[in-house]
């Protein structure tokens, strides 16, 4: 299995780029498009555990749009072969002085892109 195939890498950056976009805008289409349309998908957050597609799009189409902003620091995306992919970021936000946030989410190309399968999202205090 080849990792970080140059092509494949960029097609991922993209789609982590996008649902970055996407969640700076609070765009719950655009962020919920780039999840796999899937009951085997989940997502563990800050305060809350969601199994499935549609959990996940519930959440999402409450979550109010304050204090989403955040800022990204060694971000690494590592593909394997040609279909799966994992992208793991710290963030920061300027309403949560004093904390750090971890995001790992795994991608996976389906037939209509790539998709997240599953992500986890926690805070904890800055080291």
């Amino acid at each position: 299995m080849e990792i970080n195939i140059p092509s494949v890498k960029a097609e991922v950056e993209a789609a982590f780029a996008a649902y970055e976009v996407a969640l700076m805008a609070n765009d719950a289409d655009a962020l919920q498009a780039l999840f796999w349309n899937s009951p085997h998908t989940l997502r563990y957050g800050g305060g809350e555990n969601l199994y499935g597609y549609e959990e996940i799009g519930a959440f999402r189409a409450a979550r109010s749009p304050v204090g989403l902003e955040r800022t990204t620091d060694r971000t690494v995306i590592t593909t394997f072969g040609t279909d799966f992919a994992t992208a793991s970021t710290l963030f920061y936000r300027e309403t949560a002085p004093g904390k750090v946030g971890r995001q790992m989410q795994t991608w996976a190309r389906m037939p209509e892109g790539w998709r997240v399968v599953a992500a986890h999202v926690s805070v904890i205090n800055q080291p």
